[in-house]
């Protein structure tokens, strides 16, 4: 492989941090020992405060309610869960320790404390940076952009699987696509008992969906260039005999 595929930029963590609270749908609360799931109930503000729409007669408004002013009294969850069906789906969590307060009939909550947990590790997130970032700009188009590639084009992941080194192949039984975001697309390599991700960046960032489909052109064009996928293609051999 050539030196575009060893630049390895990826979001930092107050951005994905920001893209995780900006595609989920649902966030789990806990607020003075009560646990709520709330669905399509949040939006999100410029600054990463977390506007909630709660029924009335929720234990979350006497929470707010009768909390100290402005201190620590909730910790908001959300999952990131993998768009297409591949082994262990969460790709990562993230936790908001704040307080609420009441505005204009919903709640809203503005964090003290964030934590990222990736597959790597959990990452404390500066207030500053957090609140500075931006969602990656492919964040809420990801899950229909990852779905169709999987769906309705398996043959590009396949040939995408020529840029994977050969050891990162080898016993794999299934690779699908993982993640995509503005610096690249990660692939999900699964084996009968394990499984390990890939990322493969693009040359430039992409800002939206017509430069991320010339990205991904890109990388087929360099894969259609690369070696066949010996490690993949033996695995299917073995099982067709």
């Amino acid at each position: 492989m050539g030196d575009t595929q060893d630049w390895t930029a990826a979001p930092g963590a107050a951005e994905r941090a920001r893209s995780v609270l900006a595609a989920a749908w649902s966030c789990a609360v806990t607020a003075d020992g009560v646990r709520e799931e709330c669905v399509g109930a949040h939006t999100v503000t410029d600054g990463g405060a977390v506007r909630l729409a709660v029924p009335d007669g929720s234990a979350l408004l006497t929470a707010a309610i009768c909390a100290p002013r402005q201190e620590p009294c909730a910790v908001l969850e959300f999952a990131d869960v993998a768009p297409v069906p591949v082994r262990g789906r969460i790709r990562a969590r993230l936790y908001l320790a704040g307080w609420f307060a009441a505005d204009g009939g919903e709640l809203l909550f503005r964090p003290t404390r964030v934590v990222l947990r990736e597959s790597g590790g959990a990452v404390v997130v500066d207030l500053g940076e957090f609140a500075a970032a931006r969602p990656d700009p492919l964040a809420a188009a990801e899950a229909r952009l990852l779905t169709h590639l999987a769906d309705a084009h398996p043959d590009a992941v396949e040939r995408l699987t020529r840029l994977v080194r050969p050891e990162s192949l080898h016993a794999a039984t299934r690779v699908l696509p993982l993640a995509v975001d503005r610096h690249g697309l990660t692939l999900r390599i699964e084996r009968t008992r394990a499984h390990g991700d890939v990322r493969l960046p693009f040359h430039t960032p992409a800002d939206d969906v017509t430069q991320l489909t010339e990205r991904v052109h890109a990388l087929l064009a360099q894969a259609a260039a690369a070696g066949c996928p010996r490690a993949l293609q033996r695995q299917r051999a073995d099982g067709d005999g």
